[in-house]
């Protein structure tokens, strides 16, 4: 994780974050080691980017479930206050957007899966298995 310094221990808010970041990293690199050494040092960024949307989704969800998607918002002193969206309802969706995208792409490199053998290929498992897109 080349981004990631190691933090004094004293700022253990971001310390703790480091930590849930980089326990993330190992268990993606662990779901995605058999993705080809030659495209192994190419994805090492897109892991660590998946590392840290991750976590910060969960930190966004216990946001969301703490405070909701929205909150009273009044344009002037004398007008009745409506419900707006909250800034971090949008980010929210913005960064759980590009993480699906991320997996997706991971995802794709990993190697297909041969048809498993206990099954009776009838044409239709092979087309399965052997699709681009699947």
């Amino acid at each position: 994780m080349s981004d990631l310094k190691k933090q004094d221990k004293g700022d253990t808010d971001l310390y703790k974050l480091n930590r849930r970041i980089k326990r993330e990293f190992r268990r993606l690199s662990d779901v995605y080691s058999k993705i080809e050494v030659e495209k192994k040092r190419t994805v090492e960024g897109l892991i660590e980017q998946a590392a840290y949307m991750r976590i910060t989704l969960q930190d966004l969800i216990e946001d969301l479930k703490e405070n909701g998607f929205t909150e009273p918002f009044k344009q002037g002193k004398d007008q009745e206050p409506y419900d707006r969206k909250r800034p971090n309802a949008d980010l929210f969706n913005t960064l759980n957007a590009n993480y699906q995208k991320i997996i997706k792409q991971l995802t794709d490199l990993l190697p297909k899966t041969a048809v498993p053998s206990n099954l009776i290929d009838d044409g239709f498992e092979g087309f399965l298995y052997d699709r681009e897109d699947v």
